[in-house]
């Protein structure tokens, strides 16, 4: 059901989206089913609908400005012009790199990093690799199927959405003090995982920015009734979940990079 008020910068939204290119293919989706038909699939990643801040740079600029305006239970197209999505093709990022840089021989269409870069490996000629440094989807506007489900006004539900932006977890949290204090309650092996570890405080440096909290507590609970797991067991489950949230960390970064 559409609402007569408008979003605006600083709220938090539930959406759920589509991104396609300009030919029709689709890129990137929330909605598993899509995901699989289109061969996007991926059993690590989370589908569904997602929460994000408008204007906090969740999605790309160019969507994140559109939102701004429209009405919970808006449902339809918001197109996002190259310069404001993954930034216009640059031919001056194409170079020509000596195959002795790279850690084996690369193969055309793989993705390498070469310093603080990643690229995509275009033709290999002889010693040397032509590589790519654009981003993958520069130059493409982008075309999103947008649905904004609801505005998320629930204090608690605000910090949960936070802490799934930025350490990939889902916690459990408690207000007390009239919403003065926020107790947050991470799951099981979250104190060995690496990116809760350093994604914790940025999800409490922007609980602290959009939101009038002035304590923030970061609990581990145990409960007498709860068989303790073996420290190794703990270890293990934490680094299997370490490595597939890197990879997702590193896919993203590589984007940024290359833009």
């Amino acid at each position: 059901m559409v609402t007569d008020e408008e979003i605006k910068q600083g709220d938090f939204i539930k959406i759920a989206y589509t991104a396609k290119l300009e030919d029709g293919s689709v890129i990137d989706t929330t909605d598993e089913k899509v995901a699989k038909e289109y061969g996007l699939y991926d059993e690590n990643a989370r589908y569904g609908d997602i929460v994000i801040v408008v204007g906090e740079g969740n999605v790309v600029k160019g969507l994140d400005e559109q939102l701004v305006g429209k009405k919970v239970g808006f449902k339809g197209e918001i197109v996002v012009p190259p310069e404001k999505a993954f930034g216009k093709y640059d031919p001056k990022k194409r170079e020509i790199i000596s195959l002795r840089k790279l850690p084996e021989r690369p193969r055309p269409g793989q993705r390498v990093r070469i310093g603080n870069r990643v690229g995509t490996v275009e033709r290999v000629i002889g010693r040397r690799a032509i590589v790519d440094f654009n981003h993958p989807l520069a130059g493409k506007t982008i075309i999103f199927e947008v649905e904004i489900k609801e505005k998320v006004e629930d204090l608690a539900e605000k910090v949960k959405a936070l802490f799934v932006m930025y350490t990939g977890l889902d916690v459990e949290v408690e207000v007390e003090e009239d919403g003065k204090l926020i107790r947050v309650i991470p799951p099981k092996g979250a104190s060995l995982n690496q990116v809760f570890i350093l994604g914790k405080y940025d999800a409490i440096a922007k609980a602290f920015k959009l939101l009038d909290v002035e304590k923030i507590e970061i609990v581990e609970r145990f409960v007498r009734k709860e068989e303790m797991e073996p420290i190794e067991a703990v270890k293990e489950s934490s680094e299997e979940e370490e490595g597939e949230e890197s990879e997702k960390s590193e896919e993203n970064e590589k984007g940024e990079e290359s833009e």
